[in-house]
């Protein structure tokens, strides 16, 4: 199966994922100055970005995605800090092979802020979710989840470090079993 990596930030899951072996037929960010480029350009893998803003709609904007993954027969799109809500021009062409993961346990902390939510809701503990996408923020159906622990030292930064090596283990694991079937 052929996959493509959607990204908007720095790019560290992208990396990652990369390094572990999981083939990546491509890098899109939605953000021109993505740290992610960087890091793919190192790596060697070709990369794509345009933004929402450059388009009339997002209608628009799906469909030259759907095109850029129609030109390298990707099967699978594999969300890695991608900021964007999937709309249904590109949720119906890919039902079902859409991937997220969440820094936090879902349904517990959906959206942008999973970790600093947990943190802030002073639970003693939140973890990673990987889901595949659905029309909703972080609510389509669970394929994987860890928990970790809020330690009794942690601050939000230590705390957040290990929510980030969690995804680091558990990501390429979940998708090297999905990418093989």
């Amino acid at each position: 199966m052929k996959s493509a990596v959607f990204a908007s930030g720095s790019g560290t899951n992208f990396e990652n994922l990369v390094k572990k072996g999981i083939p990546v037929s491509f890098l899109f960010t939605d953000k021109r100055d993505a740290k992610a480029l960087a890091r793919a350009e190192k790596l060697g893998i070709t990369t794509y970005s345009f933004e929402l803003k450059e388009f009339e709609n997002k209608t628009a904007y799906e469909t030259e995605l759907l095109k850029l993954l129609a030109q390298y027969e990707i099967d699978f799109i594999v969300l890695a800090g991608y900021m964007k809500i999937v709309s249904p021009t590109l949720l119906q062409a890919y039902e079902g092979k859409i991937i997220n993961i969440h820094p936090a346990f879902l349904p517990e902390f959906p959206g942008a802020h999973g970790i600093e939510d947990a943190w802030r809701a002073g639970v003693t503990e939140s973890g990673v979710t990987i889901h595949y996408v659905d029309a909703g923020v972080d609510t389509g159906q669970i394929i994987a989840q860890r928990r970790v622990p809020i330690l009794p030292n942690d601050t939000l930064e230590t705390f957040e470090a290990r929510i980030h090596e969690m995804e680091y283990l558990l990501y390429p694991e979940v998708l090297r079993e999905i990418l093989e079937k």
